[in-house]
């Protein structure tokens, strides 16, 4: 499966997931190593958005990876609890990607996105045993049109 991360150029080469085991995400908790991906370019922009301070977006890097098709576990919105998109993220929804790291069986989670629910945010395991399997398919600078910093923006 072709996944996409956007991220500050200069963490674009690193793909241990150490980012989010510093400033924990929705589906991590602090010191876990996790990769944030989504499964297009225009839902890891999104995601970029709606966390980054508004007028502070660093210079951004746009990357395609491939994880192996037999190693994604999916979960769908019926498979989590009421409210799982809300902000800020219920705390339960850490655990349970703390459950998918510590059972060890996926190298990559796949869950809906807050933002979109019909999109897919996919999760990378970075201890675990195939993240070697994770491969680099492109590195590109990625152009972001400011006038989508103001958007809903009063």
């Amino acid at each position: 499966m072709q996944v996409f991360r956007l991220c500050n150029s200069a963490y674009a080469s690193d793909l241990s997931g150490l980012g989010a085991a510093l400033f924990p995400g929705r589906w991590n908790k602090a010191g876990t190593p996790v990769l944030y991906t989504s499964e297009r370019p225009e839902t890891a922009l999104l995601e970029v958005l709606v966390n980054a301070p508004p007028l502070m977006l660093p210079e951004l890097t746009l990357l395609s990876l491939e994880i192996p098709d037999d190693s994604i576990l999916t979960l769908s919105a019926s498979d989590l609890p009421e409210h799982w998109y809300q902000y800020p993220a219920p705390s339960v929804l850490a655990d349970i990607g703390q459950n998918w790291i510590d059972e060890g069986r996926f190298l990559s989670l796949m869950v809906p996105s807050s933002i979109v629910h019909t999109a897919f945010n996919i999760l990378i395991n970075g201890h675990h045993p195939n993240i070697n399997k994770l491969r680099l398919i492109s590195q590109e600078p990625f152009y972001f049109d400011t006038r989508l910093r103001f958007v809903g923006k009063g």
